[in-house]
């Protein structure tokens, strides 16, 4: 049995070949995101043998393994991989292609049982074999849904793939290769995505806060272009004053509840939360960020005025606390209302300046 073993992969699909450079950035982006989770998600100590484009080549040596455990594994990297993608949908913030269509992804998993060896090149396990290519050929096949766990026969030893879930069903179908016919069962996983909600908003609440400034300037441009100047961070340091930079922190897109580092033009950083981002690209978008704790916050309100002209609103939030609301009115408020406003004006240029990503 050294030399047999199961063969496990998991294939995203539904991403077009970007051609704008954010878009492939941000599509990028979320395919490492997802394959990082489903290596994550893998509880069934299976090996990873390399990571093929939008694919994870797993095996494990051995004995075929039970089906039900098999199902527990593709259950597992499915219903994490949607819970991602429908959270990711709920907080994101970039309104790109990409990021607009990466709910639409889907995840097909191809199981076969058979011959294959594996050898080393330097730190990396790559594995031959007849049966590596015929796992392969398996992701092109005639199945018309695009999210499916396939089970070769091989796999299945003559055991009816039954029982598993109350609302799964199987159908039967051959490959044909050149090394003849492969028959599978194959069945539709999209069921699992219902009972996915996303997780709760983390969005700041501003009962407990009093604003303390409000600026506001007119742009002569759309709403779609001032707002997509305002909330990607590339941006910031060009416009707002005493950023010299902003980077993230986590490991994942911009989006409610991701922390990001403003580094100031006297070198200080300061970590902020994104807290909050609603987006009506026919009247209104608000985005807003807030400190490390969640005490101070900045809002963001973009509104159209006409097809052409639109407003931005920069306000600022404190907590409702007297002798801080008064040490800030003594000694802080003046020099940011100042540099706020100032903001407002070294934006101008960066907005009509703005080309937008297409289909933003």
């Amino acid at each position: 049995m050294e030399n047999k073993g199961l063969l496990f992969i998991p294939d995203i699909s539904g991403f077009t070949r970007f051609v704008n450079e954010i878009e492939i950035e941000h599509s990028r982006h979320i395919i490492q995101q997802l394959l990082e989770l489903l290596i994550n998600a893998n509880q069934s100590g299976l090996e990873v043998s390399e990571v093929e484009g939008d694919a994870i080549l797993f095996y494990k040596f051995g004995s075929p393994p039970e089906l039900e455990v098999l199902y527990k594994q593709v259950e597992k990297m499915f219903c994490e991989f949607h819970r991602y993608l429908v959270n990711y949908n709920h907080r994101k913030i970039c309104q790109c292609k990409a990021c607009v269509s990466a709910i639409d992804l889907t995840l097909k998993v191809i199981t076969h049982y058979g011959e294959f060896t594996t050898y080393q090149v330097k730190n990396f396990s790559k594995l031959i074999g007849k049966d590596v290519i015929v796992a392969h050929q398996l992701l092109k096949n005639d199945i018309e849904q695009h999210e499916y766990w396939l089970v070769t026969d091989n796999l299945l030893q003559d055991e009816p793939p039954e029982g598993l879930a109350q609302w799964m069903t199987w159908d039967a179908s051959t490959k044909q290769t050149e090394t003849g016919a492969i028959p599978f069962h194959y069945t539709h996983l999209s069921e699992l995505r219902n009972g996915l909600p996303p997780d709760p908003d983390p969005q700041i609440e501003l009962s407990n806060k009093t604003k303390m400034i409000s600026v506001s300037k007119e742009f002569d441009t759309d709403i779609k272009t001032l707002i997509y100047t305002v909330v990607h961070f590339e941006f910031r340091h060009l416009w707002q004053t005493g950023v010299s930079a902003i980077d993230e922190v986590e490991h994942f897109l911009p989006g409610i509840g991701s922390r990001h580092r403003h580094v100031m033009d006297n070198g200080k950083e300061v970590i902020m939360y994104t807290s909050s981002f609603s987006y009506d690209p026919e009247q209104k978008a608000l985005f807003s960020e807030t400190d490390e704790k969640r005490h101070n916050a900045f809002y963001y309100t973009v509104e159209k005025i006409t097809d052409r002209r639109s407003r931005l609103t920069i306000d600022y939030y404190l907590p409702k606390n007297f002798i801080r609301q008064s040490l800030f009115r003594l000694t802080e408020k003046e020099k940011m209302e100042a540099d706020l406003r100032k903001s407002l004006e070294k934006l101008e240029p960066v907005v009509m300046n703005m080309v937008l990503p297409l289909d933003f």
